[in-house]
């Protein structure tokens, strides 16, 4: 296969992947605690020849996190907390332990705090949080002590990736990690508030366009390369 092909065909495949996570970027911008990725490109160089020629070829190597901080929206529910700075809810799936940054919880009929999903959140040493029978008027301080009828009685833990630890997206708002996550302690929890997206929905549709039209021309140019090739086929073999 002709090289301006193999290159090209590098380029398309890197540009639908940026594709697909902008269409789900834009796919979430409403949801609480998301956080928005992008696609991380790598070049790398082919010797052609002795002379010194090189082939350029362009390779969507991986994703990146943007952890930047969401807006934080009021809704008054005692049982909605945002973290404002660094850190992660820890939870308790079936598959293992995970981050997230979408702070609805609601009691379960065992006073277990859960996500919507049913993953049990969990508190500063690991352990779910249970609210005392009959609790009512539930605080939640900020850093992150829960109390109950004025009484304290757990702690909400906030943890990170240990440094050089990727988060993995376990797709919606979970991530996991390949180490025991940290405890932070420069987060803040604010109750009453949710975390939204921190995706520009603009900006991503914005981002849309580019990569739509950059995908069209270079889908063109193979074309064209096709031509060439089926010309010079048929001009050799006549």
């Amino acid at each position: 296969m002709d090289n301006a092909i193999y290159a090209s065909l590098t380029r398309q495949s890197g540009l639908m992947a940026e594709m697909r996570v902008v269409a789900n970027n834009i796919a979430n911008a409403n949801t609480t605690g998301f956080r928005r990725e992008g696609v991380i490109f790598a070049e790398h160089l082919t010797a052609l020849d002795r002379q010194g020629d090189t082939l350029s070829m362009a390779n969507a190597r991986g994703r990146m996190l943007d952890l930047n901080q969401g807006v934080l929206t009021q809704t008054n529910n005692s049982m909605d907390l945002a973290i404002e700075g660094e850190g992660f809810f820890l939870v308790e799936a079936p598959e293992g332990l995970r981050l997230t940054r979408a702070g609805a919880f609601i009691p379960s009929a065992e006073g277990e705090l859960m996500t919507a999903d049913g993953h049990r959140l969990l508190d500063e040493g690991q352990a779910p949080i249970i609210l005392p029978a009959g609790a009512n008027a539930v605080s939640v301080g900020a850093d992150g002590t829960l109390s109950a009828n004025g009484l304290p009685f757990g702690r909400i833990g906030l943890f990170a990736a240990p440094e050089g630890v990727a988060l993995n997206h376990q797709g919606g708002t979970a991530f996991s990690i390949d180490a025991a996550p940290e405890p932070v302690e420069d987060g803040r929890i604010r109750q009453g508030f949710l975390e939204e997206s921190n995706v520009d929905p603009i900006f991503e549709i914005t981002r849309m366009i580019e990569v739509q039209r950059a995908y069209e021309l270079g889908q063109t140019f193979l074309d064209r390369e096709d031509q060439r090739i089926r010309g010079a086929i048929t001009a050799m073999t006549r």
